[in-house]
């Protein structure tokens, strides 16, 4: 592991935006996808572990913090998002990478899998379940009920206007609130949250990747199965997403490593980053 250093901080263009990115490190591509209510800052830990081996690339996704926030939900489609990490992989001169994504950030990572079998050497995701299984469990009760948020993203104002209300009060409560263990973020860190979300057009574009979700049904298609190696984390803990969509991965990816975390929360990565991250450099070739 290499000592914390200071992040490069740059900007790249692609698919036609403009994306911040953080980098560390030098060697083989491993890109890193956050996801809601986040940006970059949410795989810190992983950049400084990873930098001795890899040049570590943290996006911020179209949408947020000091990314372009294009208007409309088609910008926001799975396969316009995909495109933006191929463009991304393209821009920072590599032509293959390890994918590491979470939350919002896994399920693009799923897609691109899926359509860019190609440009990866391996592909990592946390606390997502594959896009079959999830589009199986939001046909149960127990699911539709933690992803109860989904269906109020829907409503127009409403949800930027409760986001931002009191201080950005929901963004803490979706971060430390959801947290098992409370001293994973920091004052300093939800500040952090909260001023990235606080950029003009963030919110909404935020929620778009919500919006277009449920408008466009692209995760309703026939999924085969994927032969990229592939690990999956999981925060055993998490409100928002049941383990049990976990369970039956394989059938839909051959080469499939999948490992548990107890006692922990959706925020996997933050909340057990030592854990974490041996399992990832476990996995790596």
């Amino acid at each position: 592991m290499t000592a914390a250093v200071s992040p490069q901080h740059g900007f790249l263009d692609t698919n036609g935006v403009r994306l911040h990115y953080v980098s560390r490190g030098q060697g083989p591509l491993m890109l890193f996808l956050h996801g809601f209510p986040e940006f970059w800052y949410s795989w810190r830990h992983q950049l400084d572990y990873f930098a001795d081996r890899y040049t570590c690339v943290a996006l911020d996704l179209r949408g947020y913090n000091d990314s372009d926030k294009p208007e409309g939900l088609e910008a926001y489609r799975l396969d316009v998002l995909v495109e933006d990490v191929r463009g991304a992989m393209a821009a920072l001169g590599h032509d293959q990478m390890v994918l590491v994504g979470h939350d919002w950030g896994g399920a693009i990572a799923w897609a691109f899998a899926y359509a860019h079998p190609e440009c990866l050497h391996s592909l990592i995701v946390m606390n997502i379940p594959h896009p079959a299984k999830f589009a199986e469990g939001l046909r149960t009760p127990q699911q539709l009920l933690k992803s109860w948020y989904i269906a109020a993203f829907q409503l127009p104002l409403l949800p930027e206007l409760l986001l931002q209300a009191s201080d950005y009060w929901m963004i803490e409560q979706i971060l430390r609130g959801m947290a098992i263990d409370k001293t994973t973020f920091s004052d300093a860190d939800l500040q952090a949250y909260k001023a990235a979300a606080a950029k003009p057009g963030a919110l909404t574009a935020m929620i778009n990747y919500y919006r277009s979700f449920a408008q466009s049904g692209q995760w309703q298609q026939s999924w085969g199965v994927l032969e990229v190696p592939t690990l999956l984390i999981w925060g055993e803990d998490d409100a928002a997403l049941g383990k049990e969509l976990s369970v039956g991965t394989e059938a839909y990816v051959s080469n499939l490593r999948l490992r548990y975390i107890p006692q922990c929360s959706h925020w996997v990565q933050q909340e057990r980053p030592q854990q974490v991250n041996a399992l990832m450099r476990e996995f790596l070739p």
